[in-house]
Formats: structure tokens, C-alpha cells, sequence
């Protein structure tokens, strides 16, 4: 890969607009339909169900292959994203899941779900989260964990919005029609948006935002930093692994999940799908402020408390039966899972620097979403099992305690000498 170096301007040389401002408003739109139409599965489940007769085993095996594949591909995305920049990669995601949707609307049999679901929309929704994290960090120098923490919001407004106007679309024209609008929407909206990347400042004779605030050996993050190779041989690497996977095995039970619990409790559907929508407004919230709190006490505090959330909000979610207390509980666990993607990639950019930040954030997406894929499938094996969701819900109070455990256990990197002292 070329070696891309740091413009340093003169006062007058300094344009009027920062083009950072354009990525932060394209990424966010990115995000927020790319996660916003990706997380209607559980609005549609319950119709393919009856349609079907297929088991939640089989219908959250889908998802599952969804999230395991899309994890394994985001390593290649964050390798392209450091060669190419992000606006072929994302050009290609919007391709995908537009297209990945409009066929999920005729499908006849679980092979078609695995295949249209499983992997195109895996393909499509790879590079979703490492390609504008990693863009975002070499874009902004100073209050990274904040700006990250914007632009990952969208997601959390994509969330609140999607998942209640799915809900509408199936109750008034069906999940196969419902399919195909939200199919239009992913594909033009994503397309559009990702003409206006950049992969870094220098493209357009900038300098990362903050970068003359900071010591002139920190403008040089992307020559000296770690590759993917070294950071493997890190334990810093594998911890950050070890807590994504526990942050994703939680935070996809339930999006899978809840919708389907609460109308096993005897919830409506549209207060159930408004559950989700409240998980996405506060996921906005928790974005925004765990990124501005991990710039102010550092990012791994930071991820401490919101491991510490995880855990209480998931027992709570466990026993729990009337919708307000649901409510509450999912309110909770938004905030704090919303904070883990917001400090992810300036944790991994702290930790490893720049050289190959998004191959590195790549790989650590892939190790968390093997925990998105396995959490699913193991709740609704559990529920087949035991007709209920309790027990799922308490193994995954567990696994935020081993994400605390994680974290507490992260030492710094100060160079590559450390791979050998």
C-alpha cells in the first residue's frame, strides 16, 4: 500500500471547509440504513414463521450465517478500505444489500433464506461498521471516540425508525412486498451517499482534524503503526477479540429475540417492535456519550462501566414480564452495547495506530460477530428446548461479566518492541 503523508498547511492555506464534516454526514447516513434495514429480521420473522412452518432454530440459522460470514468478510472490506478508500467498498455494499433484499421477497425455501439472507446481505453488510470506523479515524486526530460515536449513532437511529416502519409495511402489504421497498431504500440511499468518500485528507490537501493540535510524531500514526500481522502476536488483540465476541453474542440475542419474546409475554406486536425502536434511540444516545466519555477518562474505563451495564440490564431482561419494566431494561443495554462499537476502533487505533487500522478492526469485527452468529441460534435452541428465553437471557448476563473481565485485563502497547519484551 502507498504510503499517504500528512499535509501540514499554512494558516492561509487552510480552506474554509473541513471535508471532514461531509464524511462524518455521509458515513452517518451509511450506517443508518445499513443497520437500520438489516435489523427488520425480527419484524419479518414472525411472518415467515407462519407462512413456512420453518423452527426458530432453522429461521435464526439465517441470521446467524449472516453475521458469521459478514464477520469474516469485513477483514478483506478493512484491507480494501486501507488500499482503495471507502467509496468503491461501499458502493458494492449498497449494490448487495439492495439486492440481497429485493430477493428475499421470493423466497419458497430455507435454502433461498440461507442464500439471499445468509450471504448476499452478509457480503453487503461486511464492510457496514469497520469501512466508516475506519474511515472516521483517519479523518479526525482529536475527539475521535466522539465522532466515531456520531457517526456509529446512526445505526441507532436507523433502528429506531426501520424496525416500527417494517412493522407497518407487513401489517399493511405484506412481508414480500415490505421486503422489496426496504430493498429500494438500502440501494439508493447507500450508493449515493458513498460517492462523496474520501479515504483520507490528503486526497483533498487537509490534514486529519485536531492534527496541529497534537505532537508532530503523532501525524505519522500510519508509517509507524502495527500490521495485522504484528498486532496478532499481541494479547491486547486477542483481548479486544475476546471482548467483542462477548459484546456481539449479546447484543444479537436480543435483537433477534426480543421482539419475538415480548409477544410471548403477551405484549402486542407493534409495542414489541417499539421495543427495538427504543434500543435504537438509545443506542444513539449511547454512542455519543460513551464516545465523548472514553475521549474524557480513557477508553478503557469507559468500556469497564459499560460491561458492568450489560450485565445488570440482561439479568433484569431475564425475569422480568410487564413492558414497562422490558422498557427499562432495554433501555439500559443500549446505552452500554452502543458505547462498545463507539470505542472499538479508537481503542484498536490507540492500541495499534493507523498502518493497517481497518484490516486490524476487520479481524476483531470477524472474532465478534462469530459470538452475533452463535448467540442466536443458541437462544432459540434453548427456547425450543424449554419453551422460554430466561435461560438465554442469563447466559448472556454471563458473557457480559467475561467482557468486563476482558477489558479489566487490557495493558497499553507503546511500540512494536512490545511484541518481543
Amino acid at each position: 500500500m502507498t504510503e499517504q503523508k500528512v499535509l501540514i498547511l499554512g494558516e492561509t492555506d487552510k480552506p474554509r471547509f473541513f471535508y471532514g464534516w461531509l464524511i462524518i454526514s455521509s458515513t452517518f447516513l451509511i450506517t443508518m440504513v445499513a443497520f437500520g434495514t438489516f435489523f427488520t429480521f425480527g419484524v419479518f420473522l414472525e411472518s415467515v414463521l407462519l407462512e413456512f412452518n420453518w423452527t426458530r432454530t432453522m429461521t435464526s440459522g439465517a441470521f446467524s450465517i449472516c453475521m458469521l460470514l459478514q464477520g469474516f468478510l469485513s477483514i478483506g472490506m478493512g484491507r480494501l478500505t486501507d488500499k482503495f478508500g471507502p467509496r468503491m467498498v461501499i458502493t458494492a455494499s449498497g449494490v448487495f444489500l439492495g439486492w440481497g433484499y429485493l430477493l428475499m421477497s421470493q423466497i419458497s425455501a430455507i435454502w433461498q433464506l440461507y442464500l439471499f439472507y445468509g450471504v448476499m446481505i452478509a457480503i453487503g453488510m461486511s464492510p457496514a461498521f469497520v469501512t466508516p470506523s475506519s474511515t472516521i479515524a483517519r479523518w479526525f486526530a482529536k475527539k475521535r471516540g466522539m465522532m466515531t460515536g456520531i457517526v456509529l449513532s446512526g445505526s441507532g437511529i436507523g433502528t429506531m425508525i426501520m424496525p416500527p416502519v417494517a412493522s407497518r409495511l407487513v401489517s399493511n402489504y405484506g412481508w414480500r412486498t415490505s421486503y422489496t421497498i426496504v430493498g429500494i431504500i438500502a440501494f439508493v440511499l447507500i450508493v449515493v451517499a458513498s460517492q462523496f468518500l474520501k479515504r483520507d485528507p490528503s486526497q483533498v490537501r487537509q490534514m486529519p482534524y485536531g492534527a496541529d493540535e497534537r505532537n508532530e510524531s503523532n501525524l505519522c500514526l500510519e508509517t509507524d503503526g502495527f500490521s495485522l500481522q504484528e498486532a496478532i502476536h499481541t494479547k491486547q488483540f486477542w483481548i479486544l477479540c475476546a471482548m467483542f465476541f462477548c459484546s456481539l453474542f449479546c447484543v444479537y440475542v436480543i435483537m433477534v429475540h426480543i421482539v419475538i419474546h415480548a409477544i410471548g409475554l403477551g405484549i402486542s406486536t407493534i409495542s414489541a417492535a417499539n421495543i427495538v425502536a427504543v434500543m435504537g434511540a438509545l443506542n444513539i444516545v449511547g454512542r455519543i456519550m460513551m464516545g465523548s466519555v472514553g475521549d474524557r477518562i480513557g477508553n478503557k474505563l469507559a468500556l469497564m462501566i459499560i460491561f458492568i451495564a450489560m450485565s445488570v440490564a440482561l439479568f433484569w431482561v431475564a425475569v422480568v414480564m410487564e413492558l414497562w419494566m422490558i422498557y427499562v431494561s432495554i433501555a439500559i443495554f443500549g446505552i452500554a452495547q452502543a458505547g462498545v462499537s463507539a470505542l472499538l476502533s479508537p481503542m484498536a487505533a490507540e492500541l495499534f495506530r493507523l498502518r493497517s487500522h481497518g484490516a486490524i478492526l476487520g479481524t476483531i469485527t470477524f472474532c465478534g460477530t462469530i459470538g452475533g452468529a452463535i448467540g442466536p441460534v443458541m437462544a432459540g435452541r434453548i427456547f425450543d428446548i424449554t419453551n422460554s428465553y430466561q435461560l438465554a437471557f442469563l447466559v448472556c448476563a454471563g458473557f457480559g461479566v467475561i467482557g468486563f473481565v476482558m477489558v479489566f485485563l487490557l495493558r497499553p502497547l507503546h511500540s512494536r518492541l512490545s511484541l518481543y519484551g
